[in-house]
């Protein structure tokens, strides 16, 4: 077992500077942990074949649905966007998200 502590994710997110370029922390299987840092609007996407997990690892953010309410997530919050679901994630202020999903995503979207 590969343990992940928690320095080590403050390592990762130290060295993130750019908002929407995620950063591989951790595979296993076909998935992976992703951490991005997320300022300002994103682009309107979706995944056709594959759930996205956000974890907010810090800061606040929210996750816009275009045919639903959107999930404003905290510190310690968690929601899954199902597969083929059009998504725009928003961020007032620069937070930290950790994306659980399978390697194969594409992260800019289908």
């Amino acid at each position: 077992m590969l343990p992940l502590q928690s320095a080590q994710l403050e390592g990762v997110r130290a060295k993130i500077t750019k908002a929407w370029s995620p950063v591989d922390v951790v595979c296993f299987n076909d998935q992976v942990v992703r951490m991005a840092k997320l300022e300002g609007e994103y682009h309107w996407h979706k995944h056709d074949n594959e759930d996205e997990m956000f974890f907010c690892y810090d800061g606040e953010f929210e996750i816009q649905l275009r045919d639903g309410p959107s999930a404003r997530l905290s510190k310690g919050d968690v929601v899954v966007v199902p597969k083929g679901t059009e998504h725009c994630p928003k961020a007032d202020k620069p937070a930290f998200v950790l994306l659980f999903e399978p390697y194969a995503t594409d992260t800019k979207g289908d």
